[in-house]
Order: C-alpha cells, then sequence, then structure tokens
C-alpha cells in the first residue's frame, strides 16, 4: 500500500477574500495517496455524466490548491526567480494553446496562485510545484507571478505536482507515463511515485513500461496526443518493434509536412504510415535475346523470387535448378577474387 505524504497545512473554514465565498476545506489531510473520489450513482444521461464528471475534476483540484496554500501568504514573484521542477511532467501546447492560455490571463488576471519551494541548492530562487502554465503565461506577459511559497522536500513536491495535475485528469497519458518513469529514473520509490499519479502497482508498471519502450526522440516528435490512449500508445510501440519500424518512424518524423500537424494528427500520421503494408514492386521480366518471355524477378521483403513459365521454355526451371550449386561456387570464387 503506499505511504501516506501530507502537508502541515491548517483545517478550518475561512472565507476566500478573493472569491467572496467560504472556502470549505476537508479535515482528511491533502495527498494521501490513492484515494478516488466516489462516483454519483442515478440513471443519469451519458451527457449529464460528462459535464458533471468535468465538473467534480476541476473542484477537486481547486480543493487540493486551497488545502496546500490555505493560511500561508500569497506574493508576487519575479518570473525571472522561478525555476522548473526537478521532474518535468508536461510536454509543450501548441503554439494556439499558449496563446489562448495567455490571454486569458491578460484579460482575467490570474486568479489562482501557483506553488513555489525554495530551490535548496540556490538562494533566492524559487522551483514549481504547480501552475507551471501559469508561470509560463506570467513570464510571457511581463508581469509577476502570485506565488505561494512553502518549503517541501523533493517527495512532497513531486506529490503535490503529480496529484494537482491528477485530480484535474489534465496529463495525458504519455505524459503520465513519462512522468512515472522519470520519477523512478530519479530513485524516488514506487510508493511515492503511486502516491503522486494516484495509481496501484499493475497501473504503474503499465505506464513505466510503455515509457521506457517508447523512444524519447519520437515521443518529443509526436506530443502529448491528448486524443490517444494506452490502447494506441501500446500498438505504436509494437509497429515500431516490427523489422524496419523504428527507421520508417524516424524518416516519417523528419518530413516538412509532419512538423506541421497537431499532436493527435501527427500521432495517427505516424501510426498509419507504420501500419500500411509496403506496396509489391512489379515483377521484372526475364526476356531471351530473341525477346522471348523466360520468367520473371520479384522481391518481397527480403527475398528474391525467381520464376519460370513452364509452358513458354519447358524444363527449363529444372535446367536452371540443376546449375545451381556451380553458379553459387562461381559466385563465391568471383567474390574472392575481388577482395
Amino acid at each position: 500500500m503506499a505511504r501516506k505524504i501530507t502537508f502541515d497545512a491548517p483545517v478550518e473554514h475561512r472565507p476566500n477574500t478573493e472569491a467572496g465565498q467560504e472556502v470549505r476545506t476537508s479535515v482528511t489531510r491533502p495527498l494521501m495517496g490513492l484515494e478516488r473520489p466516489s462516483r454519483p450513482s442515478g440513471a443519469l444521461s451519458a451527457i449529464s455524466r460528462s459535464l458533471d464528471g468535468l465538473s467534480e475534476k476541476a473542484k477537486r483540484a481547486d480543493d487540493i490548491e486551497q488545502k496546500l496554500v490555505q493560511g500561508l501568504v500569497v506574493i508576487e514573484i519575479d518570473t525571472s526567480l522561478v525555476d522548473a521542477s526537478i521532474v518535468p511532467d508536461r510536454m509543450e501546447l501548441s503554439a494556439e494553446q499558449n496563446e489562448e492560455f495567455r490571454e486569458t490571463i491578460r484579460e482575467n488576471g490570474q486568479q489562482s496562485p501557483i506553488l513555489v519551494r525554495p530551490k535548496p541548492d540556490a538562494e533566492g530562487r524559487y522551483e514549481v510545484a504547480f501552475g507551471h502554465r501559469r508561470l509560463r503565461a506570467a513570464r510571457e506577459l511581463g508581469i509577476k507571478v502570485r506565488a505561494v511559497v512553502k518549503k517541501l522536500s523533493d517527495q512532497e513536491l513531486v506529490v503535490a505536482q503529480g496529484q494537482e495535475n491528477s485530480s484535474r485528469t489534465d496529463l495525458t497519458f504519455i505524459e503520465r507515463a513519462r512522468f512515472a518513469a522519470r520519477l523512478e529514473e530519479r530513485g524516488f520509490s514506487r510508493d511515492v511515485v503511486m502516491s503522486a499519479l494516484s495509481v496501484d502497482k499493475a497501473a504503474l508498471s503499465r505506464l513505466v513500461a510503455l515509457a521506457t519502450r517508447m523512444p524519447a526522440s519520437l515521443v518529443e516528435a509526436i506530443g502529448p496526443a491528448p486524443g490517444f490512449g494506452r490502447v494506441r500508445w501500446v500498438e505504436l510501440a509494437e509497429l515500431l518493434d516490427a523489422a524496419g519500424g523504428l527507421d520508417k518512424a524516424n524518416r516519417h518524423i523528419e518530413a516538412p509536412e509532419f512538423k506541421l500537424l497537431h499532436s493527435d494528427q501527427r500521432f495517427l500520421s505516424l501510426y498509419n504510415s507504420l501500419r500500411a503494408k509496403a506496396e509489391p514492386r512489379q515483377a521484372e521480366t526475364i526476356l531471351s535475346s530473341d525477346g522471348q518471355t523466360i520468367g520473371e524477378f520479384r522481391r518481397s521483403g527480403r527475398k528474391l523470387l525467381l520464376a519460370f513459365d513452364n509452358k513458354a521454355v519447358p524444363e527449363f526451371g529444372d535446367f536452371v535448378r540443376d546449375k545451381l550449386e556451380s553458379l553459387y561456387a562461381e559466385f563465391q570464387s568471383t567474390r574472392s577474387r575481388s577482395r
């Protein structure tokens, strides 16, 4: 069972001075490992369930942030003093998505503070626990970022980072897989990684196995691919493992048109390219000196097939077959002399 990691945040009912509403906090400490929200019961329609689910996920994420920052002072920090987390989790958004998020901050301001810790090895600098996109938007707008500063250990940092994202269901499958693998690479225990991602041992093993199986350069070229989950990524890994699959994939992602696609389109483009069977090559007709068709050559993968027309040249195939041993000896002799 995952080890429970908590922060010493006070538990109370307190007004939210920014929103003008009371914030209701739970007696349960935040980041308690594998807690899952209960699903509403009842005969709801698919659309209602979807909307309720999105609302619940957003509320859970807000609750986690509030528990982590409540009772602490929100300050404004120069973005040049704030560094990324020790373990990156997100892949880059598209230019359009970055612009949309930035304009939301410009028009409405930064509604929620980010959580940072004092950087252990650099006095006066900070590291983000969560709020990377808010930090980037503030940096691009040339404004200070609103933040809560809290002293966190490495374990507390990555658990806060992972659970805030998991609560929003914000990371895509491949981002979660890479985050899990990176945490293990940095020596965090499986209990900590399970708590950060809110998964059990079996799910964690699947995430890490897929992340270590996929070449990092290909994942970076594809991007977060929010439209594709574990099944499709496993299928893509199997296609890469097939003979020549990785070489074909590397050629495909270098094409200029590939780089113009959005992330989901890049995934699908590569996936379909690897699934497509190579077009069979046209047979090469073998003609005699007087123009008569003798047979044909046909290449199939690593094989070269030679076929004779028994009707046009009866018994010629048997004649060639009987000569194969001497032809091979002649071939070897020729190779020896050329060395």
